[in-house]
């Protein structure tokens, strides 16, 4: 039963409750040691199906409720952000006030050492020198070159000097 595909469960479900119907409508049925009267097991088959259709009509309204929940969220999500740089920017970095809306004082990076300052500039300058990237003095420095054809042997005539005025 736990298998079962839920849809086919309860089609199987309400076919028991059919037959059950049908044939032994007001007897009392016997298996498996316990007894039975034919519409208690019917009313307890039918629990079942409506906790399956409550089951779902949850399931539905819940994702209705995410789907709402995300679309509420996008449209503040930048109002609070705004709000935040707001209060940020009146009150700068006053850990009470800021405090009081729930908010924490930008930390301040530390500043980093004369040997971290060497580092990073040695690092930045090996990986331009691996990507062969070159500043805009070096770029404009660089001419391109037409490659020469030899295709015509004769040279063209010369032109005829100009005519003096007098």
């Amino acid at each position: 039963m736990s298998d079962t595909p839920k849809a086919t469960l309860v089609t199987q479900l309400r076919a028991l409750i059919a037959g059950t119907q049908k044939h032994t409508p007001n007897g009392n049925l016997t298996f498996d040691g316990t007894t039975y009267a034919a519409t208690a097991l019917v009313a307890l088959l039918q629990k079942l199906i409506d906790d399956f259709t409550a089951t779902d009509a949850a399931k539905a309204s819940y994702q209705v409720a995410l789907n709402t929940q995300s679309e509420t969220k996008t449209q503040v999500h930048p109002v609070v952000l705004s709000y935040a740089q707001y209060l940020r920017s009146s009150y700068g970095n006053a850990p009470d006030t800021l405090g009081d809306y729930g908010l924490a004082p930008r930390k301040v990076p530390k500043p980093l050492t004369a040997a971290q300052l060497a580092a990073r500039a040695a690092k930045a300058k090996a990986t331009r020198a691996a990507r062969g990237t070159k500043g805009p003095k070096a770029k404009a420095a660089i001419k391109g070159t037409v490659p020469t054809t030899e295709t015509s042997t004769t040279p063209a005539p010369a032109a005829a000097p100009p005519a003096k005025q007098s």
